[in-house]
């Protein structure tokens, strides 16, 4: 049996004596996709936080890979350079070039040559369409064009790991799909993601696993099918039926 490339067990964390995530568990398989849906304020960004280890957990343990990341000998900056995340703010530098903000990190972090990490930018622009924007500055941008930079940027390093915190809760809805169709992609390359998001219709259709986080706690999770088709929790079925009678399913 494959171990998982990621697993989450007994993760909590509070702010300022309010619970945010409380005994979380999850587990997170090679080349899988698991989105995380739940309403604001349910922990979703919390998580992806703290398994990128920009939020310390209270207690409880994130293993990557076999190791336990969230040991106190570990070092933050060494497991991030194995995972990409992208916030629903773009994040962008707005007084770099978007090729610039692509390769700073390869080469302040990696010490990639600058000639090396520009090609290497430059094929990932040219895969998703952005090629003929490198030399730009972000405010040139459409949201659409900047969150896809956003995504380049994470993917220059060659992740093993993607982390998607609503990527596109910041776009307007024409400029949804085009974000969309890139982790489409990157699905079908078999990248492993975590993904929150509010796109309901995108998790049922991308995902190996979809989680509905509730108050901080992993309530319910299996295959889209399942909890969307016939969740087994009242408080997901009271979820699901709000959104669909919102048109949003």
């Amino acid at each position: 049996m494959t171990p998982p490339k990621l697993l989450l067990r007994g993760v909590a964390k509070s702010f300022e004596g309010k619970e945010v995530l409380r005994a979380v568990d999850l587990d997170v398989a090679p080349h899988q996709v698991v989105c995380l849906i739940g309403t604001s304020g349910s922990g979703k960004s919390t998580l992806l936080k703290c398994i990128n280890l920009l939020v310390p957990v209270d207690s409880g343990d994130i293993v990557l890979d076999g190791v336990t990341i969230t040991d106190p000998g570990v070092n933050p900056n060494t497991v991030r350079q194995t995972m990409g995340i992208v916030f629903q703010a773009f994040n962008l530098f707005p007084h770099m070039r978007v090729i610039d903000n692509i390769t700073l990190g390869p080469r302040k972090v990696h010490r990639v040559p600058r000639a090396e990490a520009e090609e290497q930018a430059r094929e990932l622009l040219d895969r998703f369409g952005l090629l003929d924007r490198a030399d730009e500055y972000p405010d040139r941008l459409s949201g659409g064009q900047q969150q896809r930079v956003a995504i380049v940027r994470a993917l220059v390093s060659k992740p093993g790991l993607m982390l998607l915190d609503e990527v596109t809760s910041a776009l307007d809805p024409e400029l949804v799909g085009e974000v969309l169709g890139v982790i489409r992609d990157l699905k079908a390359e078999g990248m492993t993601m975590v993904i929150a998001t509010h796109e309901m219709g995108f998790a049922r259709d991308v995902a190996d696993v979809v989680g509905f986080l509730d108050g901080g706690v992993v309530l319910e999770q299996g295959p889209p099918m399942a909890i969307f088709g016939n969740p087994q929790q009242a408080r997901t079925r009271q979820f699901l039926q709000r959104i669909v009678d919102a048109g949003r399913l």
